[in-house]
């Protein structure tokens, strides 16, 4: 029974480990709106009046929802195999998991979120504003 207990624990460790990288690879992938403007610019890969253009164009343009979309899948996808990971392979053993699944993947919801806010309107815009990006009239702060 204590071997059962030390495997449980092990996975378990293993599966919230899992779950952040998730909840971070989520919020990264929904920034990338504005991230490669800012990362073009810090290499010297691009002018600024270039990455402000196309982080103009990838924000308001089509990509943006499609970024959310793939956030979206991707976290689905991400949320099916650590359920499965967890011995949660079939319907029967969702329904008797279900709070447990609903509380999980709320939680990787708002925590993808959450990353997503600070990481795209907080970090992305201190670093956007430290290369020179025109980004300052649309702060957060302001």
């Amino acid at each position: 029974m204590d071997e059962e207990q030390g495997e449980t624990v092990e996975a378990t460790g293993e599966g919230s480990q899992s779950l952040w990288k998730l909840v971070m690879s989520s919020g990264v992938l929904a920034s990338m709106c504005c991230l490669p403007s800012v990362v073009l610019v810090m290499f010297g890969l691009a002018s600024v009046s270039t990455a402000a253009a196309l982080s103009d164009t990838l924000y308001w343009g089509p990509f943006r929802p499609i970024l959310y979309g793939f956030t979206l899948i991707f976290i689905g996808v991400g949320l099916t195999f650590h359920f499965r990971s967890q011995g949660i392979c079939t319907l029967d053993e969702a329904k008797q998991q279900r709070t447990r699944i609903i509380n999980t993947a709320l939680l990787v919801l708002i925590a993808s979120l959450v990353t997503y806010l600070f990481f795209n309107y907080v970090i992305l815009e201190l670093v956007g504003l430290a290369v020179g990006l025109p980004w300052e009239d649309g702060a957060l702060w302001n």
